[in-house]
């Protein structure tokens, strides 16, 4: 059973694309402080989440990013190998752009796949 980091995600930031960074372990019980910093961060035209942090999510994960990416524009930015898996294998990599970096996810254009 993989551990938990139960320390704050790291909120968003300010402006038309806000970021959210994220990291550790990520499932059903340690998403609340992401979710809710990513709903914040919704209400923004564009968010990106630095995902470079992140050592494990699973699908409750892939729920919230799937639930934000009906709000906002979602861009991943520096997904570890494991989370360009999860998202492959589930065809979520063709609703939400991915970025090496969050330099590049900010300085993007609005993803095609629209809200």
């Amino acid at each position: 059973m993989p551990t938990h980091d139960d320390s704050p995600q790291r909120g968003p930031s300010a402006g038309p694309v806000r970021v959210v960074a994220a990291h550790g372990d990520l499932d059903i019980e340690s998403l609340g402080p992401l979710r809710h910093a990513l709903e914040t961060a919704a209400e923004a035209p564009a968010v990106v989440l630095d995902a470079s942090g992140v050592t494990f999510a699973d699908s409750s994960f892939l729920s919230v990013l799937l639930t934000i990416r009906q709000l906002t524009d979602l861009r991943i930015a520096g997904a570890p190998p494991q989370l360009l898996r999860l998202l492959g294998i589930t065809g979520a990599d063709r609703i939400i752009a991915l970025y090496p970096t969050v330099d590049e996810a900010q300085r993007a254009e609005r993803a095609d796949t629209g809200p």
